[in-house]
């Protein structure tokens, strides 16, 4: 089996009976990780890391995905780091490439990248049968949203901040899922940043159908909803920003989730 990760880095499986010591810099992954079996070799994990809940609170905290504690991180001898290239910062993951034996890097673009993900850290660690059985939830969320009944494309503007504002290209996961969902991602005129910064105005309020507000990384609530319908005449509604942006085992909830914000 090819274990091949986002910067085309070839990786071995762990050798059987050994235990290896993972930190993991992603929280959507630190949640795969345990959903793969394998909570028990996690010795390490970013505060924003907060799902299995039962299962991460005994795992030591190394700071943000962005400001990581690198000497906490070499105190704990990992063998093993899982990053991802959007998430964290390329100096800090090099500073610690120069002391963990192992680095993987991951960058799903798209909802069905998750598969290849599952099989990659369930080759590297052993829990292959567990990467399949969560290929194949996958695969059945994914047929029965695929399933549903096509609807005129919409078009959208996916809030992620305030002050400033902030959205995303469509050359983003988020993106990609809202496609599945019959919506289209409103992309910043000569703006090629994954995740540029806008301003309000009357042409890209004219281009737009809806306004979807996330839960994450900014905490939008229906006061910013109320706020946003009364500015621009256009409909808003808060999204679940881990639906639509955690990828790795949240990805089949994910799915699910899709479904409903077709109905």
């Amino acid at each position: 089996m090819n274990l091949i990760d986002a910067i085309g880095a070839r990786h071995d499986p762990v050798a059987p009976g050994a235990a290896p010591r993972i930190v993991s810099l992603v929280p959507s992954v630190t949640e795969l990780l345990c959903d793969l079996g394998l909570a028990g070799w996690l010795v390490g994990r970013t505060g924003f890391c907060i799902h299995p809940g039962d299962a991460v609170g005994a795992i030591p905290k190394v700071g943000g995905t962005k400001d990581v504690n690198v000497e906490k991180i070499r105190r704990l001898a990992p063998t093993h780091l899982v990053v991802n290239i959007d998430e964290n910062e390329k100096p800090t993951v090099d500073a610690l490439a120069a002391c963990i034996p192992h680095v993987i890097v991951t960058h799903p673009l798209g909802p069905r990248d998750n598969l290849a993900l599952y099989r990659l850290l369930g080759g590297i660690f052993n829990a292959r049968e567990a990467a399949e059985r969560l290929c194949a939830e996958f695969e059945r969320e994914y047929a029965a949203l695929l399933a549903c009944p096509a609807e005129p494309v919409r078009q959208v503007l996916y809030c992620i901040w305030q002050d400033p504002w902030m959205t995303v290209s469509r050359d983003t996961y988020i993106a990609r899922m809202l496609e599945l969902a019959g919506m289209r991602q409103w992309q910043a005129p000569g703006n090629d940043r994954r995740y540029p910064a806008f301003a309000w105005s009357d042409a890209l309020v004219d281009g737009i159908d809806e306004i979807l507000l996330s839960s994450e990384p900014y905490r939008f609530t229906e006061a910013h909803v109320d706020a946003i319908e009364r500015q621009t005449g256009k409909p808003a509604r808060l999204v679940d920003g881990e639906m639509m942006s955690w990828y790795g085992s949240r990805a089949i909830a994910g799915l699910r989730y899709l479904r409903s914000l077709k109905d």
